[in-house]
């Protein structure tokens, strides 16, 4: 008589696809942290021409520019001191932004998708262990 899987083994192999389920849930945490960062970013430039437009020239505009100062991280330099406008540096700052944010999205898409392919996988060879697929007779 054919050894026929056991419900054990049959459990394991629910099992191993639903670790596939748990990796797709995971990246759902994931997907949204570029977006995430780029809004928060766009609401420091939104502040920076506000308190520009506020008191063009007056201490407290400065005073304003300063404390943003810190949230702009790297960029702080090119957005509050860099050549032409503020207008115009902040616009050049939203499309270097809107570049990098589509480029860090399709990079962790495209880690996701190699993500949940290799659990898939690895879930499909471990379930067919478990069963014995491929098992020789005697």
């Amino acid at each position: 008589m054919a050894d026929r899987p056991s419900g054990g083994a049959a459990g394991f192999l629910a099992m191993a696809f639903v670790i596939v389920g748990l990796a797709g849930i995971f990246a759902t945490y994931a997907a949204p942290v570029p977006l995430a960062r780029a809004l928060r970013e766009e609401a420091v430039l939104d502040q920076v021409l506000a308190a520009s437009g506020k008191a063009a020239g007056k201490a407290d505009s400065a005073a304003e520019l300063t404390r943003l100062r810190p949230l702009l991280g790297e960029r702080a330099a090119s957005v509050l001191e860099g050549p032409g406008t503020l207008e115009a540096r902040v616009a050049a700052e939203r499309a270097r932004l809107t570049a990098h944010v589509e480029a860090e999205q399709a990079a962790v898409g495209a880690r996701l998708r190699l993500l949940i392919i290799v659990a898939t996988i690895a879930a499909g060879i471990f379930g067919l262990a478990m069963l014995g697929v491929g098992r020789r007779g005697p």
